[in-house]
């Protein structure tokens, strides 16, 4: 089963405090992500999550905290469902000009079978799919904290 591994840079104008929040509060992605359809808390650090981008195929996932240090920036989860594998965000401050920068690195097997099975031919659809998820999340996150709400 081959192994996706994603990365993708994020930068907001917003403080690292604020972008922290809401990339740690999963429960309200799909307020602001529109491809993560719900989010739901299963107990303290745990939740399931259904996500759909332009493939017509819903993942069901399960993730599970493994880290939320806001002194590092760095969130990361467990994935199982129809993902296993591991998503991490780094949150801090730009290197050059204000605002922050979210790095997300993301390694994850397909585990439906139909779409393990067809991995080698669709991977590069699986690829786009998750980088036009991505530019939405970054969109939405934008738009969401720059409209002042806060992410709590």
């Amino acid at each position: 089963m081959p192994t996706f591994r994603f990365s993708h840079l994020w930068d907001l104008d917003v403080p690292a405090s604020s972008v922290f929040a809401a990339l740690a509060d999963v429960e309200r992605y799909p307020t602001w992500w529109p491809q993560v359809r719900s989010a739901e808390r299963i107990d303290a650090d745990s939740g399931r999550t259904a996500i759909r981008s332009f493939l017509p195929y819903t993942l069901e996932l399960v993730l599970r905290r493994t880290v939320e240090d806001e002194s590092t920036g760095t969130l990361r989860v467990e994935v199982t469902g129809d993902l296993e594998g591991w998503c991490c965000w780094v949150v801090g401050d730009r290197d050059e000009g204000p605002g922050t920068r979210a790095r997300f690195e993301q390694e994850a097997r397909v585990t439906p079978h139909l779409l393990a099975r067809t991995a080698w031919l669709t991977g590069p659809l699986l690829k786009a799919n998750h980088a036009w998820m991505m530019r939405c999340g970054h969109e939405g996150l934008a738009a969401h904290l720059a409209c002042g709400r806060s992410p709590g």
